[in-house]
């Protein structure tokens, strides 16, 4: 989609960003309302940003990681698309999740939660990895030449003919 000229170009690049990021919160949103939403009586941006609720000793800080997770695979979904080149995979994770800990902080403190750093750089690791193979599976898929040279000559023919 956004796959340009290979010359550097600025917009493109803040607007990947910019994309990659709301797509990467929407997401969050949805399984946070899937997984915590069901268990809290009133959701908030705590459970985004607060390193406190991502902890391993609640039910509710359980779902909490596996929303983060989960985004993070999905985010590599979004990788394919919107990025589309596997070498910059490990750039675009690492911006969004340098972006995230700067809003954490901004939020809530420095996270000094073992766990959030645990959930996050695991989250920076799926995404960088699967994004980078989604990205290089597309990118080795053979350009079938063959296939639309025939279709050209056939339509020659059938012009030459009549």
């Amino acid at each position: 989609m956004f796959y340009g000229a290979v010359v550097w170009d600025p917009y493109l690049i803040v607007a990947q960003i910019v994309c990659l990021q709301c797509l990467y919160y929407l997401t969050l949103g949805v399984f946070m309302g899937i997984l915590v939403g069901t268990r809290v009586s009133r959701m908030s941006l705590v459970y985004f940003f607060d390193y406190a609720t991502v902890t391993a000793s609640t039910i509710t800080g359980w779902c909490v990681i596996a929303a983060f997770v989960l985004s993070s695979f999905s985010g590599a979904v979004y990788m394919l698309y919107f990025i589309e080149r596997s070498k910059k995979c490990l750039d675009f994770s690492a911006t969004l999740y340098i972006i995230h800990l700067f809003v954490c902080i901004i939020y809530g403190g420095w996270p000094s939660s073992i766990t959030w750093w645990v959930v996050n750089g695991s989250g920076v690791a799926v995404m960088v990895l699967l994004g980078e193979r989604l990205c290089k599976k597309r990118e080795l898929r053979e350009i079938p030449i063959a296939r639309y040279r025939s279709k050209e000559r056939e339509k020659r023919e059938a012009r030459d003919e009549g």
